[in-house]
């Protein structure tokens, strides 16, 4: 035995406590084993279950079901003919990411005598799984991850000691000079150790092998019932057999990989990009969101919620769906496929409701009374119609981003007021109301707070939104500045894409917006791409915010983008006797975004009345 009390090490048994359902933890086992090559392997696994868990492992890296009935308080059946479905049945993965099933799998491609020394699974002791995130193991290693998890107090209660005691009395009966691993769970492993410095009592009679079932669950169902997402155990099973492929086995760049490849799948299936800012508030929220539990590294739940948060469903439908992907999982013609629900495994289970919304390409779906979209004739025959003597907006469009300017502009003024807002105790004046969430807070204080509401002076004029900066490419090519037809329309200038690139009807082009300027009063903006005033722009977005604050008549300007201006441009807009109100394009509703993005640019205004049997 150790002389040291913190070795895992007694005699020849070597004590090999993992987190269930980890990847960082299979990796250590397997790495373990495959250098220790010990002649027995200890798991903590149900004997009763044998038959059933070596029949699962011989079918990785296909990842099957325990099924089984629960053991009641009246006792299990006493006999085949009683109705085991009149017992709640449970379902237990067996997967690969799994470290006591990496255990079994490891211990039979080395020859080791298998041995399952948990006790019957109807009498496991709730036992509260709260550990650090296993991505830990990476980054410090695994003894220093096992020696912060022993200094903390663990809980102990009967059912713990009667578990423990159980798989004690398990193996006491073992070959004590045989080398010898066990696996446990880690937080099993100080009342093990203890129980096995004192003879135990034969266990009870286990749980009836011949209840056990064995299913294969349909692929459509991995990533709910699963401990690992099947995208992840799929690159563990790459890296089984290329260990050298270390960064298969990387959490946070499994993530990064997940999030590309979908990114690629939602490009292809709807049409749309992401832009830079998207990715990086993406990779902000999943951190937050990952804090907010207590782990290192952001799950699929989490992983999945940002992606529809941040971008859309599409995008966080292309994430579930990628990550519950699984190509080694098939249809078993000697073992019943079933969908498995996740509540049926876990318990606190989350939802999320995921609404794809693509385009049906079945015309027969189409309702009745619905005309279908117009189509050329000949190819390029929409392309011969342009005439370019003049060009004019859709007034539809015009409305809808005219009401999104004055939201933008209400909504920057309301956030600059609220900056401005101050609560204090109440002493002899009301001021402008009491402040109940303040007075609230502070109820123990017995006190009341009001609120100083220091309105701001003058109003917002100018408006610049900047859906992308075009700072590694040249995609938006077309510069245009448009001028208001009537008094309630903004001039307005912009970059975007080239729209001869995509004609979707007579005389009728279709663009994306880069970033755009609006200021009313109208026609009163020239052309500001080539007015030399704004040289001292270095890129197409600070151009736009040059021209906000000299077209601008009101003093605040709201610029919406990514990241803020230049700090010069706050001195530049201070010395005109104007301000510059950032708003975070983050902040907004990315539907919202993508509707305003589409331009259509019409080849006179003669185009307008034909525009919308092209425009949807």
């Amino acid at each position: 035995m150790s002389d040291d009390p913190a070795s895992l090490q007694r005699g020849a048994w070597r004590y090999f406590p993992v987190v269930p359902g980890r990847m960082e933890f299979a990796v250590a086992v397997r790495r373990a084993l495959l250098a220790d090559r010990p002649k027995v392997v200890a798991v903590e696994l149900p004997s009763e279950c044998e038959h059933g868990l070596l029949k699962a492992v011989d079918r990785l890296p296909q990842i099957s079901a325990l099924l089984y009935p629960q053991r009641p308080e009246g006792g299990m059946p006493e006999s085949d003919e009683d109705d085991a479905l009149t017992y709640q049945m449970l379902y237990v993965p067996v997967e690969p990411c799994d470290p006591f099933i990496e255990a079994v799998r490891t211990a039979r491609e080395i020859g080791a005598t298998v041995v399952f020394i948990e006790p019957s699974l109807g009498d496991r002791p709730h036992v509260a799984g709260a550990y650090p995130d296993t991505y830990a193991v990476r980054r410090i290693g695994l003894a220093a991850y096992l020696h912060a998890y022993r200094l903390q107090a663990q809980p102990r209660n009967d059912d713990i000691e009667h578990h423990a005691a159980a798989m004690a009395w398990r193996l006491q009966g073992a070959d004590p000079f045989a080398a010898t691993m066990v696996v446990l769970s880690l937080n099993m492993l100080h009342p093990v150790l203890d129980a096995v410095q004192i003879p135990q009592d034969e266990t009870p009679q286990p749980l009836r092998a011949n209840l056990v079932q064995l299913v294969n669950p349909d692929a459509e169902c991995l990533a709910e019932i699963c401990s690992e997402t099947p995208y992840l155990q799929c690159r563990y099973e790459q890296w089984r057999i290329d260990p050298a492929e270390d960064i298969l086995i990387d959490r946070q760049r499994a993530n990064l990989d997940l999030l590309r490849e979908a990114e690629a799948l939602y490009t292809k299936n709807t049409g749309d990009t992401m832009s830079h800012w998207q990715r990086r508030l993406m990779a902000k929220y999943t951190r937050n969101l990952a804090r907010i539990q207590g782990d290192l590294v952001a799950g699929l739940f989490d992983v999945t919620v940002a992606a529809r948060g941040i971008v859309d469903d599409n995008f966080g439908w292309e994430v579930w769906e990628l990550a519950n992907r699984y190509p080694h999982q098939q249809i078993a013609p000697d073992m019943r496929t079933v969908k498995i629900s996740g509540e049926w495994v876990w318990m606190d289970t989350r939802r999320i409701r995921l609404r794809r919304r693509l385009p049906r390409p079945k015309q027969k779906l189409m309702p009745r009374g619905l005309k279908a979209r117009k189509k050329e004739k000949t190819k390029g025959e929409w392309q011969h119609e342009l005439g370019g003597d003049s060009i004019c907006s859709y007034p539809p469009e015009d409305i809808h981003i005219e009401n999104y300017g004055r939201f933008l502009k209400g909504k920057a003024q309301s956030l600059l007021s609220e900056e401005r807002l101050r609560v204090q105790p109440f002493t002899t004046s009301l001021l402008d109301g009491i402040d109940l969430r303040e007075t609230l807070r502070n109820w123990y204080r017995g006190k009341i707070y009001v609120r100083e509401a220091n309105k701001i002076a003058g109003a917002a004029g100018a408006l610049v939104v900047i859906f992308d900066d075009d700072d590694q490419t040249d995609r938006y090519t077309y510069l245009a500045t448009w001028q208001g037809e009537h008094q309630n329309e903004s001039d307005m200038a912009f970059y975007a894409t080239d729209p001869t690139a995509q004609v979707v009807g007579p005389g009728i082009r279709r663009s994306e917006y880069g970033g755009f300027l609006m200021t009313l009063p109208p026609h009163r903006m020239s052309y500001v791409w080539s007015d030399p005033d704004y040289a001292f722009a270095e890129s197409k977005p600070e151009t736009l915010l040059m021209a906000a604050l000299d077209y601008s008549v009101e003093k605040h300007v709201v610029y919406v983008a990514k990241k803020p201006p230049r700090s010069v441009f706050r001195s530049m807009a201070a010395r005109l006797n104007r301000s510059i109100i950032y708003l975070p394009i983050g902040a907004l509703s990315s539907e919202k975004l993508k509707k305003l993005r589409v331009v259509h640019i019409l080849d006179g205004h003669a185009r307008r009345d034909e525009a919308k049997d092209f425009i949807w």
